[in-house]
């Protein structure tokens, strides 16, 4: 019973999993560069600052200089009081890079008080389960947009896995293969697990329902349906409408809860939901 009453605690510091969006903020640390799929909406070939999505980042942070930036926000009267959270999103795969688990083990040493929270592919999940329980990870999303290979085949151009290159078809089923069982396994851990889906109109549609009905059988415990952002090999598809989205939503939390406050934030995120504060360091 204090364990639940525990861990229930944190989903509600945690404005990401359904907890108080306005009040909790977040920190996310951009020192995994790596990765081992590419995504066909994905492009990070460039960064602005006005700019909000997921695999942008400002600056690439080695461990050690990312464990002074959470000191620096963490001292600050403006960012410390709120910051429950602190994260890595990328801006490639956290799972394949070291330097996440580096980061995690130091934050954890320093800040013990903090959520720790990982988002990922899902490739690397059932290989790198002994690491997150060993670092304590927390908080788990895991981006999963189909369960119907040859979708998938259309969305990922290639997945790269043991030192061999996947393609098509091929490629997309095993990415799924290790998202489910990583996720089984992830439950089975006690982690809270958010399942990302990037909805892109005409190509995964119809996998919504049958994503939100298999995760909760595994065990995630809440589901985000984000609207495509037109890149790279997508640039051309016209994204979703709120109302689209906001449609799905309310059709699958009959089956799972949703989470609707998503602003697809960058790798360098810190702040509230929908913020981006850039810090100067403290002086020394």
């Amino acid at each position: 019973m204090a364990t639940s009453c525990k861990k229930m605690e944190k989903i509600q510091g945690h404005p990401c999993f359904g907890g108080n969006h306005h009040k909790n903020g977040r920190m996310h640390l951009a020192v995994a560069p790596k990765c081992n799929i590419k995504c066909g909406y994905c492009t990070r070939k460039h960064d602005c600052a006005n700019e909000s999505r997921p695999g942008v980042t400002s600056r690439l942070l080695t461990p050690a200089e990312a464990i002074v930036k959470v000191r620096e926000v963490m001292a600050s009267p403006i960012t410390g009081p709120m910051i429950k959270v602190v994260g890595i999103a990328g801006p490639g795969d956290p799972l394949f890079n070291n330097e996440t688990f580096e980061t995690f083990r130091m934050v954890g040493e320093e800040f013990p008080h903090l959520i720790k929270c990982l988002s990922t592919n899902g490739l690397l999940l059932p290989d790198k389960m002994p690491l997150l329980k060993e670092i304590g990870l927390h908080s788990l999303t895991v981006t999963l947009n189909s369960l119907d290979p040859k979708v998938g085949g259309k969305i990922y151009s290639h997945v790269f896995y043991e030192g061999k290159r996947y393609t098509g078809e091929e490629g997309a089923a095993l990415l799924l293969m290790n998202q489910l069982e990583g996720i089984r396994q992830a439950a089975e851990l006690g982690l809270t697990i958010k399942i990302n889906t990037v909805l892109i109109p005409g190509v995964n549609d119809d996998q919504i329902p049958k994503i939100s009905q298999k995760v909760k059988e595994l065990g995630a415990f809440v589901m985000n349906i984000m609207p495509l952002i037109p890149n790279a090999d997508f640039a051309d598809i016209m994204p979703p409408t709120p109302d689209q989205i906001d449609s799905l939503r309310k059709a699958n939390e009959k089956v799972i809860g949703q989470f609707a406050h998503c602003k697809q934030c960058r790798s360098d995120a810190i702040g509230l939901i929908g913020e981006n504060l850039q810090l100067e360091p403290l002086p020394k």
